[in-house]
């Protein structure tokens, strides 16, 4: 007789969310927030329970207004005298995005322990995003990332459009996994797969992470999905079920998608707290002060709440 499928057999028992709101979240949004009331996001979200909590990223200001001062934001982290918070300092991290060596010793004179940096599979989005190609987007990543390295600081690795590119439409599995191989063997110690435009579906991303898993242990990929087309809880279920065990997530799913006009962004963190509840996934978040630190980054930034958990518990 043939075994019944129990998904508890196949899911984690333990999920890692790397919290994204302060930094991909924000530098979506229309309105620049002080540095005083980003750190009170960071403060809310790290009294929640979250420890790793993407702070700020070291990109020009003339390119990314939102993100300017990011160098203050981990300065103010990394000296509890200043930043009160009742989390343990040393169990929560604050890694920063950095496009390139100018941004890397930004965010090391911050004093940063951890950094990112973030590739596309598609020519097109990379030659808009970063006016280069994806050869020699690696390249410059190269000496990002030795130089990180050297000074012991962790590098993470993003691959945007891992399904669908908004210029080029559908990208072939066979050019993430090269991207994510050649990012692994620099030095990034994960891979966040990035579905952009959020257009992916259950069945793609079963079929990018197996495929991917014959390259990568399924312990350094991390699966980062949009809502746009409401597939995003769908496609967390589907990479738990392959054995991904790192999700990220915006708070309040702050940020919008820039390539579809109203549509939402990033998965909110409330609701996949919700689900991994659902599911007996350990998480470590308190969800009530989540929805709380939600509904106080939206206040400030005079927009309504995308998260869905969030309205419902507060209508």
């Amino acid at each position: 007789m043939k075994k019944a499928f129990t998904p508890s057999d196949y899911l984690p028992k333990k999920v890692k969310i790397v919290e994204v709101g302060p930094r991909d979240g924000l530098q979506n949004e229309t309105h620049s927030l002080s540095v005083t009331t980003r750190l009170a996001l960071i403060n809310r979200l790290a009294n929640a329970g979250l420890k790793h909590i993407e702070a700020g990223s070291f990109v020009h200001p003339k390119w990314v207004p939102q993100m300017a001062d990011s160098d203050q934001v981990i300065k103010a982290l990394l000296k509890p005298s200043k930043f009160h918070t009742q989390a343990d300092p040393t169990e929560v991290h604050y890694p920063v995005l950095v496009p390139n060596l100018q941004g890397l010793q930004g965010a090391l004179q911050s004093g940063a322990e951890e950094v990112a940096v973030f590739a596309a599979a598609s020519e097109s989005f990379t030659q808009k995003n970063i006016n280069c190609s994806i050869e020699e987007s690696i390249e410059r990543f190269r000496w990002v990332i030795d130089s990180a390295l050297q000074e012991g600081v962790k590098v993470r690795g993003y691959i945007s459009c891992v399904m669908d590119c908004p210029y080029e439409g559908p990208v072939s599995t066979p050019k993430v996994i090269e991207l994510a191989s050649k990012l692994h063997a620099m030095g990034c110690y994960e891979i966040s797969l990035g579905d952009t435009i959020g257009t992916g579906t259950p069945n793609r991303v079963t079929h990018l992470i197996e495929r991917l898993t014959q390259n990568l242990d399924i312990s350094q990929i991390a699966v980062h999905f949009h809502d746009t087309y409401g597939q995003a809880l769908s496609n967390i279920y589907a990479a738990l079920l392959c054995g991904v065990s790192t999700v990220d997530s915006s708070v309040a799913g702050l940020g919008g998608c820039p390539y579809a006009k109203g549509a939402s962004g990033n998965v909110a963190t409330e609701d996949v707290v919700y689900l991994l509840d659902g599911l007996g996934i350990e998480h470590g978040i308190d969800l009530d002060a989540l929805i709380d630190a939600g509904r106080f980054i939206c206040h400030e930034l005079e927009k309504p709440v995308m998260s869905k958990v969030n309205l419902a518990r507060n209508p």
